[in-house]
């Protein structure tokens, strides 16, 4: 039983997870830069049309997704700054733990950490999330968002896929 828990514990990430780290520095990285380039190019709130269902719209989101929460008073901020900067730590060590071989589950937990560590990065610095993709059809749009956030449903939709892979078969 010994060597069972022994032989476990060297199944985890360990330090192995700087991979992991690095992917979402990559994340942080890019959706950084993506957003300083469309803060410099774009004006703000004026559509640049791309294709015929899609534009570059610079906005500013001081809320939560669907700009959930933007006009508080601006307690907003700083609680979604702290609920992030919490779910990261998790994440860190979540990648640390999780087992060596479950590469989509690590996929999407730096998929998610990248994205959080990205949109934390503007609240702290800016006062709000940089988005500029626009996404419509008809006279329908979907609100706006940025790199960061397709990183973390990216990394939600793999998350979702691992639990269908990695499913624990029932003993009944």
């Amino acid at each position: 039983m010994c060597t069972a828990t022994a032989s476990t514990g060297a199944l985890r990430n360990g330090l192995q997870a700087w991979r992991w780290y690095l992917l979402a520095l990559v994340v942080v990285l890019l959706d950084q830069y993506s957003k300083g380039l469309a803060s410099a190019s774009l004006d703000y709130g004026r559509p640049v049309p791309v294709f015929s269902w899609f534009n570059l719209t610079l906005q500013h989101n001081s809320g939560a997704a669907f700009s959930f929460l933007s006009s508080a008073v601006g307690w907003q901020r700083w609680f979604f700054t702290v609920v992030a900067v919490v779910i990261s730590s998790a994440l860190v060590v979540w990648l640390y733990v999780a087992p060596r071989g479950q590469w989509l589950l690590a996929l999407s937990l730096a998929l998610i950490l990248g994205g959080a560590l990205g949109n934390v990065w503007d609240r702290l610095f800016l006062g709000y999330v940089v988005d500029f993709i626009s996404v419509h059809y008809g006279g329908w749009y979907f609100p706006a968002f940025n790199l960061a956030d397709s990183a973390i449903t990216a990394g939600a939709g793999c998350m979702l896929l691992d639990s269908f892979v990695h499913r624990e078969k029932s003993d009944d």
